[in-house]
């Protein structure tokens, strides 16, 4: 399978989709949905998780995840999906305590942890990892909020469901040839450097395709 019949390439041209017939899909939700794409925003430093084909020059020399400023950036779209072991279902609110991947819809790599030292801080590395949305096991990621699900306007954390660590920015900075952009790492302890909350996005409504009543002549999966 290449990128163009990909599930991260179909991801990406849904979302294109969305904006060219002009559908607002999910946006009076309250709360986040599997098969969403989003943006998340590190409250503290005020940076969007972010990704490139811009590997690591040290640790593991995975695809690298920073945190930027720039609210444009389409590298900084996520797709929420289930897990391997426990799919989910399309439009399905993401429930508190739930453990999901992240998947870089440009790229197509899950947002990835493990005891690789990250670059800067020394804190433990975060990457990003796998191909075509699979990965393995050190992709999953627990949702800590404090509700029954998870919602929009609410600061969460994400805990590594390995490791125990949670997602965090603590403000360094890298040189060129990302210059500016934040290191997003891992750390054991909750903190406000670890909270973030769901901003722009295509967020999909329980029980609706990507595109509403209309006819899709593709196969259209209904997991993620």
């Amino acid at each position: 399978m290449d990128y163009y019949t990909g599930p991260s390439y179909l991801l990406f041209s849904y979302f294109i989709l969305y904006y060219l017939i002009g559908l607002s899909l999910g946006t009076e939700l309250s709360f986040v949905t599997c098969g969403s794409v989003v943006k998340l925003l590190n409250v503290k430093h005020n940076v969007r998780l972010h990704s490139h084909d811009v590997r690591y020059g040290s640790g593991s020399g995975q695809q690298s995840v920073t945190g930027v400023t720039t609210v444009e950036d389409s590298n900084s779209y996520w797709s929420v999906r289930g897990t391997s072991g426990a799919l989910c279902h399309r439009g399905t609110p993401i429930k508190c305590g739930q453990t999901i991947r992240l998947t870089h819809v440009n790229t197509g790599r899950n947002l990835h942890s493990h005891y690789f030292a990250s670059p800067l801080s020394s804190n433990q590395e975060v990457s990003a990892f796998g191909e075509e949305g699979e990965g393995d096991h050190l992709d999953e990621w627990t949702v800590q909020c404090g509700g029954a699900v998870w919602e929009r306007e609410e600061a969460v954390r994400f805990r590594h469901a390995s490791t125990d660590a949670l997602l965090s920015v603590t403000g360094e900075q890298y040189g060129r040839p990302i210059h500016g952009q934040r290191e997003v790492h891992a750390m054991t302890g909750p903190s406000q450097h670890s909270l973030w909350r769901a901003m722009e996005g295509v967020y999909m409504k329980p029980g609706e395709s990507p595109l509403g009543n209309r006819e899709y002549s593709h196969p259209l999966h209904t997991e993620f």
